[in-house]
């Protein structure tokens, strides 16, 4: 790694990233080619001889960019957004460049301290209970995804619960979520070891907002125990990957206490908004919570990934997933002193996230945050408002972030409800390139989904992407 070739050819990167991001309107926001398209593009062997970097970039611009979604357009607004930003770029740029693997902190004590201080300062940024905090029984560490994230509390609770009943009991485990449950859950399950049957994904209706209700969950629980069963795991969401409902903690947590349940929130997406006052009370109920998630990578400007857990009993993860080979062993592990990010998650290596996260904090503060995360919901209140002034079309669930959930309405005699109408309308408006929405299903109809989360999105972007809609719902009923 020489010095002087790095500054020269990182100067070109950066102007490469830099230009990109200036012309990156002129792109299709989703990608419009082909399956296999690449291997028709490139050699199928690698070279044996260097290459200009040059050449590498060309190839980036006339191969590559073709053939990738612009996550960072101003007008994607599609699944939940995974924000980029100056400071968080710059955080990973600087990770890349140390490239340390701090699995323990002797491996670089900088790495493992930084992500302690700065787990905390979250915490009491979201205001959490202070049991998640290091100072006591708990903390916090950066997982990959809250996919990672809900594995490793899931592992944790079923050994807890083992060591109480017995190993044997392993196939009489349940687990409890609403229908609105990220899957990352049920994969969660699958790596467990638990039995796939057993994840009990309680059905969810308009009449709830989608939320779980406390009293199917108890409902549930009574008849798992009379059966025999033995309940040991709750996962809530604040902000469910179709319509951000808020599943009521404070009443799901009491339900949890009295049947010594595992309790996990998970807050990957709207867990963000909560920084602000005003949207801190989603998380009310946090308290009984044994552990909490909420994604960095997706609406705090952190580039991905980054996804911020918090547990009260870290001896329950560390118990789980400990491994100290001969090899690892060193005089500040052995002596419990420090803390070793090792035994808190799934691989052994991890990488220096903590950096971009503190760049971020640093370079924008809460306030700036704030203002971030205010400006979204915002821009998704007046979507909210042009599309419910237009009678052809109709919101299907409250808007409480940036994520705006509605349909156009088919004619009286629809065999499907307007469920083709709306799959139709989708596949025309992201046909265009110059916006992506995606979908969900809620009570049996096709809903479509508007996210506001890009940087870059302005004003100007959520009423163009509006008037494409409204365009091409146009054309499809003039057509019926």
């Amino acid at each position: 790694m020489d010095a002087e070739q790095l500054r020269e050819e990182a100067h070109k990167m950066v102007d490469f990233i830099a230009d990109y991001y200036k012309s990156i309107e002129n792109f299709p926001v989703l990608s419009q080619v082909q399956p296999g398209y690449l291997s028709k593009l490139l050699p199928d062997s690698a070279p044996d001889h260097p290459e200009p970097l040059q050449h590498v970039l060309n190839d980036i611009q006339e191969k590559i960019l073709p053939g990738v979604t612009h996550w960072q357009s101003p007008n994607f607004f599609a699944y939940f957004p995974s924000n980029s930003s100056i400071a968080g770029f710059l955080g990973e740029m600087l990770s890349a460049g140390l490239n340390i693997v701090g699995f323990s902190w002797i491996t670089s004590p900088a790495a493992t301290e930084l992500e302690t201080i700065v787990l905390d300062w979250l915490a009491k940024a979201l205001n959490l209970p202070g049991d998640f905090y290091s100072t006591g029984q708990g903390g916090g560490v950066i997982q990959g995804t809250a996919s990672e994230a809900v594995v490793v509390v899931l592992v944790a609770a079923r050994d807890k619960i083992l060591r109480r009943v017995g190993r044997s009991a392993l196939n009489k485990l349940v687990i409890y979520a609403s229908d609105q449950t990220h899957s990352a859950l049920k994969k969660a399950c699958q790596i467990g070891g638990l039995n796939p049957e057993l994840c009990r994904l309680l059905k969810t209706d308009s009449s709830t907002n989608y939320a779980l209700s406390p009293d199917v969950l108890s409902e549930a629980i009574a008849s798992d125990i009379a059966s025999g069963l033995i309940p040991f795991f709750l996962y809530a969401t604040v902000g469910t990957t179709s319509s951000t409902a808020i599943d009521p903690l404070p009443a799901l947590g009491k339900i949890a206490k009295i049947n010594n349940i595992w309790f996990h929130v998970d807050a990957a997406y709207a867990g963000s908004a909560c920084i602000c006052p005003e949207y801190h009370h989603h998380i009310d109920g946090v308290e009984e919570a044994d552990s909490f998630n909420m994604n960095g990578h997706k609406w705090f400007l952190t580039n991905f990934d980054c996804s911020l857990l918090w547990v009260k009993d870290r001896s329950a993860l560390i118990q789980s997933l400990t491994t100290n080979p001969e090899f690892l062993k060193n005089k500040a592990s052995e002596g419990n002193m420090v803390i070793d990010y090792k035994d808190w998650q799934i691989p052994l290596g991890r990488r220096f996230r903590s950096l971009k996260l503190w760049m971020v904090l640093r370079l924008y503060g809460l306030e700036g945050l704030r203002s971030h995360i205010r400006n979204h919901i915002d821009l998704a209140a007046y979507f909210e408002e042009l599309v419910g002034q237009d009678t052809r079309f109709k919101i299907v669930a409250p808007r409480t972030f940036a994520l705006v959930c509605f349909r156009v309405l088919p004619p009286p005699n629809s065999e499907d409800h307007g469920n083709k109408l709306n799959h139709d309308l989708l596949d025309a408006v992201n046909a265009t390139g110059s916006v992506f929405i995606t979908h969900t299903a809620l009570s049996g109809q096709y809903i479509l989904r508007l996210v506001v989360g890009a940087p870059l999105t302005e004003k100007r972007h959520v009423k163009g992407a509006w008037q494409i809609l409204q365009d091409k719902a146009t054309a499809l009923l003039g057509s019926l």
